[in-house]
């Protein structure tokens, strides 16, 4: 099949899975063209049967108050799917994305059948999709595309409640992993640059956005820190990162903390922790907490979204109420205390995330992709 991908480019769950998605349906033979801005952060290099095509926007006075991007990506769209003679045009995240390719479509009518599919992954339908100024452009974009999938099973009933979504059936498939790249460690090499001997080592990592509640994050390393020894490693960036900076230093914690920015790969800092934590407001799915169980690092999370479908409570980790800081403080100070029960943990989550493998999910699309060329 000859499949265009246009998603985010940016660090966050959306672009990484569309853009290993891609990489994953390459190697099982398809032809794939990624359409977007800015080439996809985790297209490294070059990569056999994977073109990318940049959207290019000329910048005049009259577009100061608008928005040409979208109009740009349409006509992109277009043209490559033309060009390539594309069969399918899947499309990560609804606004704009899943209305530029209907225009795409509209423009090709005549010429040739392209097929959309659009996977909802979060804020499009949570949040930005909800806002007066989107939500009938974003109920109409779902509504016209030839397949609507989810990451997650609370997604897409958020979406049905939502959208309504008349004449659509939303088919959930879950965000997936490499196994090759998250996996457990063979020894004990990747901690040793994290952080001093003696020291539990807590991680996070997210793009840092008010929905992560990354200074929570600060204020649970906090109290496990006044129990034992221990060293936090924030991996991302984002608006929220001076907040979590004020945040350390406000509650004496500069020594231990550590910020480290964008990483390309971070697998081998996960591999090298005792403990993940994703205090957040709301997650469809929880990417970030999925390879972090990948890397057999159990965790602490809030029980909000879909992150129940990724982390066993009990078993894999813990899920909290939003907000309660002092729970999440209790679970992490246990489970770093009681050798036992951390060990558990790491079988369980390496095991759990074994179910959420390219293996296992990406013929799930494969399988939609033949149903839709198929209608």
């Amino acid at each position: 099949m000859r499949i265009g991908i246009t998603c985010y480019p940016t660090y966050g769950g959306s672009g990484a899975v569309a853009t290993e998605l891609g990489l994953e349906l390459a190697r099982r033979g398809h032809e794939i063209h990624f359409v977007s801005y800015a080439s996809p952060f985790r297209l490294r290099g070059y990569a056999e049967r994977v073109t990318f095509h940049e959207v290019t926007q000329p910048e005049y006075p009259l577009f100061e108050q608008s928005s040409p991007y979208a109009l740009a990506l349409a006509v992109k769209q277009h043209e490559v799917a033309m060009r390539e003679n594309l069969d399918i045009m899947h499309v990560h995240y609804a606004i704009p994305h899943a209305a530029t390719a209907w225009l795409a479509k509209q423009m090709l009518k005549g010429q040739q059948d392209l097929k959309i599919v659009t996977t909802l992954h979060g804020t499009d339908i949570t949040l930005v999709g909800q806002d007066p100024s989107y939500y009938t452009l974003t109920k109409f974009s779902i509504e016209q595309s030839d397949r609507v999938t989810a990451v997650s099973a609370f997604l897409r009933d958020e979406t049905y409640r939502a959208f309504g979504c008349a004449g659509c059936d939303v088919v959930v498939i879950p965000n997936f992993i490499a196994a090759s790249e998250y996996h457990p460690a063979a020894d004990a090499s990747p901690r040793r640059s994290l952080a001093p001997s003696g020291h539990k080592v807590l991680v996070h990592v997210s793009n840092f956005r008010p929905v992560k509640r990354v200074r929570d994050v600060v204020r649970v390393f906090a109290g496990i820190r006044r129990e034992l020894p221990a060293t936090l490693v924030l991996v991302g960036d984002g608006p929220d990162r001076d907040a979590a900076e004020q945040e350390t230093d406000r509650l004496k914690l500069r020594r231990d903390v550590r910020f480290f920015g964008k990483v390309d790969n971070v697998a081998d800092i996960l591999r090298g922790s005792d403990l993940f934590l994703l205090p957040s407001e709301t997650e469809s799915f929880g990417l970030a907490a999925l390879e972090a169980m990948a890397c057999a690092v159990p965790v602490l999370a809030s029980a909000v979204g879909g992150l129940a479908e990724v982390v066993v409570d009990g078993e894999t980790g813990f899920l909290t109420p939003p907000r309660d800081i002092d729970a999440m403080i209790a679970h992490g100070v246990r489970v770093l205390r009681d050798g036992a029960l951390h060990a558990r943990l790491r079988d369980a989550a390496s095991r759990r995330a074994l179910d959420f493998t390219a293996d296992r999910v990406v013929p799930q699309y494969e399988q939609l992709y033949r149903d839709v060329l198929g209608a």
